[in-house]
């Protein structure tokens, strides 16, 4: 019972850690301090040690030898780069079990781009859309066995936009975009053709990489009116 208790801790400071970088107080590059979070939540530092581990391995935090763990900080070319590579890898699990695909399967992405469409149009929006972006790409890896792929993917762009990057997520596309390009891949789905799937997805992240590189540590951040950068160097 002690260790299912453990784990039951680890996995509610792991929530606790993401819901600090969700609203700005911890931000790329700061040290989490083991000892502090202990002292915050009245728990033992074992089981912050296992939710930094965690976290770490889902590329949240970067340890440093001699110095700490800290909120990961990455380069324009590293967030293009991670997009680029969750667009293939999701573009290439979702080619592969099409055929396993059936019409409710289609129905349910269908009803998500729908609520997108009409989520555009609420006050809070960007956020609701969030959680529909979530369990959009839920259903596209949703007939794939292949947990490596599965991981790798979502290191690659769901630890950046949902967490690391939250904050210019919401800024790099306004909600009816959001819309249009999950219905851009929608349709590409529904084709059931491999090359035309592989194709979309890339495209989708591609583009979410370009813009979201403005946001890397190594950029000047652009003014409001200034344009997005053509590609990441």
């Amino acid at each position: 019972m002690k260790g299912i208790q453990k784990l039951t801790y680890s996995q509610q400071i792991r929530e606790y850690i993401k819901e600090c970088i969700l609203n700005g107080e911890y931000t790329p590059g700061d040290k989490v301090n083991e000892v502090d979070i202990a002292g915050r939540l009245n728990v033992s530092r074992a089981p912050v040690r296992e939710a930094l581990q965690h976290l770490a391995e889902a590329g949240l935090l970067v340890s440093v030898p001699q110095k700490g763990k800290f909120i990961t900080s990455l380069t324009a070319r590293q967030i293009y780069d991670s997009y680029m590579t969750g667009g293939i890898l999701e573009g290439a699990a979702v080619a592969s079990t099409i055929h396993l695909f059936t019409e409710t399967d289609f129905e349910g992405m269908e009803k998500l781009v729908r609520e997108m469409a009409a989520s555009a149009k609420a006050p809070n929006g960007i956020h609701i859309i969030a959680e529909l972006d979530n369990a959009f790409h839920e259903h596209m890896f949703s007939k794939s066995d292949n947990k490596l792929l599965r991981s790798l993917s979502r290191r690659c762009c769901q630890g950046l936009s949902k967490f690391l990057l939250y904050q210019y997520w919401t800024k790099a596309f306004v909600p009816e975009e959001i819309h249009g390009r999950h219905q851009f891949v929608l349709d590409a789905v529904r084709s059931r053709d491999p090359g035309r799937i592989e194709q979309a997805v890339r495209t989708h992240y591609l583009e979410s990489g370009r813009r979201m590189a403005r946001y890397g540590s190594d950029v000047t951040p652009l003014r409001d009116n200034e344009a997005f950068p053509a590609h990441a160097d």
